[in-house]
C-alpha cells in the first residue's frame, strides 16, 4: 500500500508551478505528495522515425530507479508521447504498480494553434496525473461521464471531466488500500 506520492519533475516546467498541483492530487488520494527535480535519459525514448518520445520506455527507466514500493511517482515530462499502436498518449501507466509518466506537451493551446492559457494547461495537467496515478493504485477507466479516470482522447474530453473521482472510482480505490 502506497504511503507517499512523489511527483517527479523532469520537465522544462519550475517545480513551484507542480506545487499546487502537488497538493490536490494528495487530496484525491489522501496522501502526502511531493515535487522532486528528477532525470530521465530521453534520448533513450526517442523514435526518430515518429519525432517523439516512447512512453514506455520512460515508464521503464522510472520503474529501475530507486524508491521505495511504498512510494507512486509519477514523472512530469514537457516531450510528446507515444506508444507504438496509437498516435499519441498524453500518459502512461503501471497498471496497479508504482510508476507512471505524463506529458503536457499537448495540454497547452498553442500546440492546437490557440492563444495561451496557462489556467487550461494546469488543470488539464492536474487531471491527467491523477487519472496516470488512478492506474497505479489498480483502477480501470471509468464510463462515468465526469469522472477523472474515463478515458480521453482529446484535450476537450480533459477539459469536460472533474479533477476528482467518482464514487464507484472512490469506492474501488478505498477497497484497493
Amino acid at each position: 500500500m502506497a504511503s507517499a506520492i512523489n511527483i517527479l519533475n523532469a520537465s522544462t516546467l519550475e517545480d513551484e508551478r507542480l506545487e499546487g498541483i502537488s497538493q490536490a492530487v494528495g487530496q484525491v488520494f489522501g496522501l502526502r505528495t511531493s515535487v522532486t527535480p528528477a532525470q530521465l535519459n530521453l534520448d533513450r525514448a526517442f523514435d526518430a522515425s515518429r519525432g517523439q518520445y516512447n512512453s514506455t520506455a520512460l515508464l521503464a527507466q522510472l520503474l529501475q530507479a530507486s524508491g521505495g514500493m511504498d512510494e507512486k511517482r509519477i514523472a512530469v515530462v514537457s516531450v510528446d508521447l507515444f506508444i507504438p499502436v496509437l498516435t499519441f498518449v498524453f500518459g502512461e501507466a503501471q497498471l496497479n504498480g508504482i510508476a507512471a509518466v505524463v506529458s503536457f506537451h499537448r495540454l497547452a493551446n498553442p500546440f492546437y494553434g490557440m492563444a495561451p492559457d496557462d489556467s487550461s494547461t494546469w488543470k488539464r495537467l492536474e487531471k491527467e496525473i491523477v487519472h496516470e496515478l488512478g492506474h497505479t493504485f489498480g483502477l480501470y477507466h471509468c464510463h462515468q461521464f465526469e469522472c477523472v479516470m474515463r478515458s480521453s482522447t482529446y484535450v476537450e474530453e480533459i477539459d469536460l471531466k472533474l479533477g476528482s473521482l467518482c464514487t464507484d472510482c472512490q469506492r474501488k480505490l478505498a477497497g484497493i488500500r
